[in-house]
Formats: C-alpha cells, structure tokens, sequence
C-alpha cells in the first residue's frame, strides 16, 4: 500500500515539473519601438505560466481575446501578474492604458484551436490604434 500511495504521489508531482514560467517584459521602449511588451508573441505548453514583469511604471496585462472555455485576466495598473494558461489556442492581451498606442501581444498555447476567430478580433483590435498599427498583426504571423 505505501508503494501505491508514494508512486501515485511522485506522479502527481511530475505533473507541476513539467509547467513552465515564461516572463514577459512591460516596457515603455524595447526592440520594437514605445510602449511595448517583450517579447510580443511567445509560444508555451498548456498548463504553463506566463509572468507579465513590471520594467517601467504604468503597465498592466489585460487579456483581449481568449479562447472559448478559457479564464481572462486583468492585471492592476503597476502589477506584476502571473497568468496560468490551461487553455489551447492563441490570446491576446493588451496594457489598458496604452492600448491604443499598439501595446498588445499574442501568446500561443498548444495549438492555434481559435485563430481565425483570433484575427478577426484582432483586426478590430488593431484599428483602434494610433500608432504600431501592425505590431499585432505581426504578432499574429508568427503563430504556427
């Protein structure tokens, strides 16, 4: 019975071993130009956590778009924020404050279950900026 319980123990353990924590930088300039989250788009295993990490003041992480069945999230202004990510598919997140200067990211999970919803939506998105009017777009492109 103790080999039962310690097997079923260590494997439930295993579980969490294989979650990762991917870090996203909120910045007011970086690679690609002002007001920006670095890197834009990232690609992460179901079940990982992705950190939205406080660089320059004034920055929150607000989920966009998600997919069907998924939890979205917001993030308070100057708030570092850790989102765990259960759901396939691609999400879109924005900084509240400077979403129209283009301050938006893509982060893909598993597979890209809703896409063409995701550049639909996003395509909305995207006109309502004033400036990196393709920044998103180009974050979008690299889902595969």
């Amino acid at each position: 019975m103790k080999k039962v319980v310690l097997a079923t123990a260590l494997s439930l353990l295993s579980l969490g071993a294989f979650a990762a924590e991917h870090q996203v930088k909120m910045l007011n300039s970086g690679k690609e130009g002002t007001m920006v989250f670095e890197p834009s788009f990232l690609k992460v295993a179901k079940g990982d956590t992705v950190k939205f990490v406080k660089v320059d003041a004034s920055h929150n992480s607000a989920s966009a778009i998600v997919p069907a069945g998924a939890k979205p999230w917001k993030g308070k202004m100057d708030e570092e924020i850790a989102v765990q990510l259960d759901q396939e598919g691609v999400y879109v997140y924005v900084c509240d404050p400077h979403k129209m200067m283009g301050m938006a990211g893509v982060i893909q999970v598993g597979k890209p279950t809703n896409l063409d919803d995701a550049k639909k939506e996003s395509e909305k998105l995207s006109k309502t900026f004033v400036m990196n009017k393709d920044r998103l777009t180009k974050a979008l492109e690299q889902v595969k």
